[in-house]
């Protein structure tokens, strides 16, 4: 089915619905070319051009749509190159860029989602904070200063000091420093960045999450020896990401 100008159309609503962006149109020379760019750093996750065929390999003079986006891993762009519809980026760097036919050869939904790649791998790091998929964190709990050990004896959400990096969705591991040394609580983060103020001379706090209890653990699942040993982790001095296989142990 070749449904070119259909398929364009379609692109630019799906791209108005969900990013609240309208086409840039730059070039004079070629006013079709157009141009979808992040209003922050306005850098480009998408440009649809209108071209011969010829120009991508392709048989004739007929013209086709493109859109070209980028991608994050180089292999993975070689990898979707041999696939129908799929080319190197046209005029843009092949390693980062791709040019996917819009002529029905490849679904309108995988279409999608390779534009959405592109607007996560171009946009600016606060944005991708915001609109990153939930994560996996490992935050540490001295025993010294707070009695995380009863902490949810009472309730199952408490605030905690928040993390750099960590939204409301994502999911914590609260490590209990010596003597515990292990890793005790998995919890929800369901709100962050809580504006929160308290100092003494062990520990500063300008904002807090609050976080709900999920799952316990026995102290010696996850000691900080099974950690070193199975894991890699030889120290939990701040929040960190976790490797899949910690995530997968722990019951994520």
């Amino acid at each position: 089915m070749k449904v070119t100008e259909s398929c364009r159309s379609e692109l630019y609503e799906y791209v108005k619905k969900k990013y609240k962006c309208e086409p840039d149109y730059p070039w004079k020379s070629s006013p079709d070319y157009a141009v979808f760019r992040h209003a922050d750093n306005r850098k480009w996750y998408g440009l649809v051009v209108n071209i011969p065929g010829s120009r991508l390999g392709l048989g004739g003079e007929t013209y086709v749509d493109v859109l070209n986006v980028k991608v994050k891993d180089a292999f993975f762009a070689d990898i979707l190159v041999q696939r129908d519809g799929y080319f190197p980026g046209y005029h843009m760097n092949h390693r980062n860029w791709i040019s996917i036919l819009l002529d029905g050869t490849v679904p309108f939904e995988e279409i999608c989602g390779m534009l959405d790649d592109s607007y996560l791998a171009t946009a600016s790091k606060q944005k991708k904070q915001k609109v990153r998929p939930p994560k996996d964190w490992l935050i540490p709990a001295n025993p010294k200063y707070y009695d995380v050990m009863h902490a949810f004896d009472d309730t199952d959400s408490i605030d905690w000091k928040q993390g750099a990096g960590i939204k409301a969705g994502d999911t914590v591991f609260l490590y209990v420093g010596a003597p515990v040394s292990a890793i005790m609580y998995q919890c929800k983060v369901t709100e962050a960045d809580i504006p929160y103020r308290y100092q003494d001379e062990n520990l500063t706090i300008d904002a807090v999450m609050r976080i709900r209890l999920v799952k316990r653990y026995d102290a010696k699942q996850f000691s900080f020896q099974v950690l070193k040993e199975e894991y890699g982790i030889y120290a939990v001095r701040g929040p960190r990401g976790i490797p899949n296989s910690l995530s997968a142990a722990l019951g994520r």
